[in-house]
């Protein structure tokens, strides 16, 4: 019976702890200050902090973006004309070397011989021609005797010409002025015709062909100005020309080949290097939002519109028709209206009808600007 009591005691001062706790919870919390209690600014069904923009137009250029492969303004690789041993190489891989410098000697000793002997050929035969001239000029030899004298002295000629071609093959010697590329060649080598030494390339300026889709050939011209970039230096604005046009449209792509020169001084630019291409088609002036303040779910894109009224200013989801994308820009083509403030950025943080408080109004080209860097490699 008394541990009955005991228990029963017990409880009801359990209650009473609860009861006093309950109450001193909800007196701090009605002497709470303004907006830091529920309801106010930061806590629950509070405005959400929000970077606002405004909706205005931008300058789009209308480009066609084309895709070409850099190659030197001339580039070759070396190869050998006979089958010989390589005696001295005469360059570094990717040195500058002049228009005829010599790059690769191969062994050469049976040709020197053969130049010599050539040679030996023509002096006699010039020193036999000599005394038949001058029998003839005495009379005691024909003129055919000396015709037939004089043409063994060309033909001995010629045959020291060849000579000397032929030992001027074991000579490789750059065709133009460039930069040389990697190369295994090395003394004792055997090379044979037709197998890559080395690569030469003129870096002066690059070459870039792109297909054009034919019917934008209307505004192609030879000397035209472009530009283009690569992903190698995305910050980099390349500007060229337009060098020539094909004489053909491709049957099958209904695409022409244009060539065009881009000029190279720094050396940035390397063949093999992929080039976009930027074919203008002029400029237009469109509503436009910063692309961090559109939203995209599936086939549908929408912005959230700031709207004040009688209550909380909230975010109206508000869809819209979208178009080209550039310098961070979003085209709106429907949905909008010039001067229209939306939320600039953390789209993904707000939702249709949610009260929301403008923290800060930025400048959309501010914004975009920040887009184009975030989406930049490294960044």
């Amino acid at each position: 019976m008394l541990r009955r009591h005991f228990f029963l005691v017990g409880a009801l001062v359990i209650l009473g702890l609860m009861v006093v706790v309950g109450g001193l919870r909800m007196g701090f919390g009605a002497a709470a200050p303004e907006g830091k209690g529920p309801g106010g600014p930061g806590g629950p069904g509070g405005g959400v902090p929000v970077a606002a923009t405004l909706v205005q137009t931008h300058t789009f250029n209308d480009t066609v973006e084309l895709l070409g492969v850099a190659k030197g303004r001339q580039s070759v690789t070396l190869t050998a004309a006979a089958t010989q041993l390589v005696e001295r190489v005469r360059f570094t891989d990717g040195q500058y070397v002049a228009q005829g410098a010599v790059l690769v000697e191969l062994k050469d000793a049976e040709q020197n011989a053969g130049v010599e002997q050539a040679r030996a050929r023509v002096a006699q035969a010039e020193r036999t021609l000599e005394r038949w001239r001058t029998l003839a000029d005495r009379g005691f030899a024909s003129k055919a005797a000396v015709d037939e004298h004089e043409a063994a002295y060309l033909t001995a000629q010629a045959d020291l010409s060849a000579a000397e071609a032929r030992r001027g093959d074991r000579l490789i010697r750059a065709p133009f002025a460039g930069v040389v590329g990697l190369t295994d060649i090395a003394p004792g080598a055997l090379v044979n015709p037709g197998a890559a030494i080395v690569t030469l390339d003129d870096l002066s300026a690059v070459r870039v062909d792109f297909q054009v889709p034919e019917r934008y050939l209307s505004g192609l011209a030879s000397g035209q100005t472009i530009r283009a970039r690569t992903d190698v230096y995305p910050d980099m604005v390349i500007t060229g020309r337009i060098d020539t046009l094909d004489t053909r449209v491709d049957e099958e792509t209904r695409a022409i080949t244009a060539r065009a020169i881009f000029p190279n001084p720094d050396g940035y630019l390397k063949p093999g290097m992929m080039i976009r291409v930027a074919l203008s088609r002029g400029q237009r002036e469109s509503l436009a939002v910063p692309e961090a303040a559109l939203a995209v779910q599936g086939a549908s894109a929408f912005v959230f519109v700031i709207s004040q009224g009688e209550g909380p200013t909230r975010a109206e989801q508000r869809p819209v028709v979208s178009g080209a994308r550039q310098d961070g820009f979003v085209e709106i083509r429907d949905g909008l209206a010039a001067g229209d403030r939306i939320v600039a950025n953390g789209v993904n943080k707000v939702t249709g009808g949610q009260p929301v408080q403008v923290a800060e109004t930025l400048d959309a080209a501010d914004v975009a600007r920040v887009q184009v860097a975030s989406e930049r490699p490294g960044a």
